[in-house]
């Protein structure tokens, strides 16, 4: 929505602002091919050592720590926040909850479920606050 929005404003980038975009461009590859090199090496220490309950909430971590280096790079503070309550959610599951939780005859991988539920719910929040803000600079944008 967003994208097609902005297709209407006039095209007014400088050759310097052009350049700034590939940089971009190229630390956001480097930034997500880590990210991606972390969650693989992750899943393969804790498939060696039999520890995949740690995956969920370790990947959650990886997840949070790359919005870190991402908010200075697109220039938005949210990601701070978005990154903290992931990694936050992550390490509070891992003190604090109990592997599995048993519900009547059902036995439920609590890590699996608390970080799982609780990072779509960090996500879905950041989109929405992300079209919210793209919105309003749209609207700024077409005066």
């Amino acid at each position: 929505m967003l994208i097609r929005a902005s297709r209407e404003l006039t095209n007014q980038a400088s050759k310097t602002e052009l350049t700034g975009g590939r940089r971009t461009k190229f630390w956001f590859n480097i930034i997500f091919a880590a990210e991606g090199l972390a969650i693989a090496i992750t899943i393969a220490v804790c498939n060696t050592t039999s520890h995949t309950e740690l995956i969920p909430p370790i990947i959650a971590i990886i997840v949070g720590v790359h919005f870190f280096p991402l908010a200075p790079l697109f220039q938005v503070k949210l990601y701070y926040f978005t990154g903290a309550l992931l990694c936050i959610l992550a390490i509070i599951t891992l003190m604090f909850m109990p592997e599995e939780v048993t519900i009547g005859e059902y036995q439920i991988n609590a890590f699996m479920s608390v970080v799982g539920l609780g990072s779509a719910l960090i996500l879905w929040g950041t989109g929405l606050a992300i079209l919210l803000i793209g919105r309003r600079l749209l609207a700024i944008a077409k005066k």
